[in-house]
């Protein structure tokens, strides 16, 4: 196995920060007045024998084991090229693949300073705490101990296996949260003030770490960024699963893809799931129910109560849907399909036409693009959120903040695109991989009141704006109006709760194509969408 550590024997060079952890003692770096520790293993490496397994501690060690940089980043395929120009994903080579990262302005046992844990995003197929638009910096310059992370991704972390259990990349985020708890407050943090935040995949894994009881107490507050809890279909995840054992030439077991070589299997994986993504749906790796982990669907769990004295932050950003269709040329696609679009988007959303006839009715002057993308990122995003904000409003429950992300990118057709927003949270909009999203210039002024927002929630649990209730009130960051808004969005919303009130309609009548009444088949209209090539699943 590939060392990705030097040990060294004490005494240690005291200009460099030397913290001891439940399996040994870690030397960082000073940065800018900064402690930076990299590379701490939380967990074994994921390979061999625990390949496919869930995670278990790693081997204690003798010594102080260097933390000065990056440790190994899990199997994954590259971004294509169509979605690398825009976001940064860089690979780190090793086995010890199941580290974290601690940024910390005070790493002494006693300061008991708030705590940040981020989940990173990317579909759990792709992203590690490497990069660099997640520099925990600003955050220990405020007062906060920050802490990343890296979880099995794909079909490593999330395949279904007959002979192996779910969720091994969730079970390693617990783990992960475990060390936190057991190790943070050597480093100054409180581990009684701890705080998880996640964007896209890394808040649905925040969803589901929330409704489940094995999580309990090992954070106390949550954001999630543009990602609902929910639960992925087995048979989805199966099927995919069984496609790349059909192309592997193997049995669909735990037990022969452990034999696979992880860069083949990771191609492989990248290759079968190419043309599923937010828009387009098919099948994908995702948190399933497990009866352990994960007992029941994260969302309606929460909605019953689940985590109900956990505070929540949550929100989107306004045009979520651009980073799913610009890079792919997705958007001249569907304007060019117009009516047939969106009837594929009746398909996916599982709608009848009097949604898209809303949309069309509250927003006369769109592009059929801009239709269909605003229809699924609020079905598959927006009103799942709104749901679990509208049931905190509660007297017995903790509060939730929402906001909206509304500043656009300087880079022609992202608008405030998904992700967007991750260089303002982190005030790290200036870093030159966060400027592939934004383009150049992003307003300093609006990532430090961003960041602010998101260090005084982790601190006392009010990040600036009054909390969710009958009023419907929503932060806008980046927006030309008042910040804050009240019924922003509701009268879409009104338009999901009045479809989800009445049966599913049954699939169009074969044929038609241009009508909403009609519409394609809902098959063939997917088929229609799907461009060789095109992947925008993040």
């Amino acid at each position: 196995m590939e060392r990705a550590y030097e040990v060294t024997a004490d005494p240690v060079d005291t200009a460099d920060p030397v913290v001891r952890t439940p399996y040994g003692a870690v030397r960082g770096r000073y940065e800018h007045g900064i402690a930076v520790f990299r590379g701490i293993p939380f967990a074994a490496p994921p390979f061999g024998p625990r390949r496919f397994r869930p995670p278990v501690p790693p081997e204690p060690w003798e010594g102080v084991r260097d933390a000065g940089a990056f440790g190994p980043t899990p199997p994954k395929p590259p971004y294509s090229q169509a979605f690398s120009r825009y976001l940064s994903d860089p690979v780190v080579a090793g086995d010890d693949c199941l580290n974290l990262n601690v940024w910390t302005p005070a790493p002494e046992a006693g300061a008991r300073l708030p705590v940040m844990v981020w989940i990173h995003g990317g579909a759990l197929t792709r992203g590690s705490s490497a990069v660099p638009v997640y520099d925990g910096s600003s955050f220990a310059r405020d007062g906060v101990v920050l802490v990343s992370f890296n979880y099995r991704l794909g079909v490593e972390g999330y395949g279904l296996f007959p002979d192996a259990p779910p969720n091994p990349g969730l079970r390693d985020q617990l783990a992960a949260l475990e060390w936190v708890h057991d190790a943070v407050a050597a480093f100054g943090g409180d581990p009684d003030r701890v705080t998880v935040f996640g964007e896209s995949a890394g808040a649905i894994s925040i969803g589901a770490l929330l409704a489940s009881p094995r999580a309990r107490g090992l954070f106390h507050r949550a954001v999630l960024q543009s990602g609902p809890p929910e639960s992925a279909e087995r048979d989805k995840v199966r099927r995919l699963v069984r496609r790349m054992a059909t192309r592997l030439k193997v049995p669909a077991t735990a037990a022969a893809f452990a034999e696979v070589d992880r860069t083949l299997l990771a191609e492989t994986q990248a290759e079968v799931g190419r043309r599923a993504g937010p828009i387009l749906g098919g099948p994908a790796f995702g948190i399933v129910v497990d009866g352990d982990l994960v007992p029941r669907d994260p969302l309606e769990a929460l909605l019953d109560g689940a985590a109900r004295d956990v505070p929540l932050l949550l929100g989107w950003t306004s045009e979520e849907y651009r980073l799913w269709l610009v890079p792919t040329g997705l958007t001249e696609h569907i304007d060019r399909l117009g009516a047939v679009a969106l009837a594929g988007a009746m398909a996916r959303c599982r709608c009848g036409p009097e949604v898209p006839r809303g949309y069309r009715t509250a927003h006369p002057d769109a592009t059929a693009s801009d239709l269909v993308g605003q229809m699924v990122t609020d079905h598959l995003l927006r009103y799942p959120l709104r749901r679990l904000a509208g049931s905190r409003t509660d007297g017995d429950r903790a509060p939730c903040h929402v906001y909206e992300f509304a500043w656009r990118s300087r880079l022609p057709g992202l608008g405030a695109c998904h992700a967007l927003e991750l260089g303002f949270v982190f005030d790290s909009a200036e870093v030159p991989d966060s400027a592939k999203l934004a383009g150049p210039g992003a307003p300093r002024e609006l990532a430090r009141e961003m960041h602010t927002a998101w260090v005084r929630f982790a601190t006392d649990g009010d990040p600036g704006w009054p909390a969710w209730d009958t009023t419907h009130p929503v932060r806008v960051f980046g927006g030309d109006g008042e910040p804050v808004v009240h019924g922003l969005r509701d009268p879409e919303t009104a338009l999901w709760e009045a479809a989800s009130i009445r049966p599913e309609p049954a699939p169009a009548a074969p044929g038609g194509s241009g009508s909403l009444l009609r519409g394609a088949p809902p098959l063939s209209v997917l088929r229609r969408l799907r461009r060789p090539g095109a992947t925008s699943r993040l």
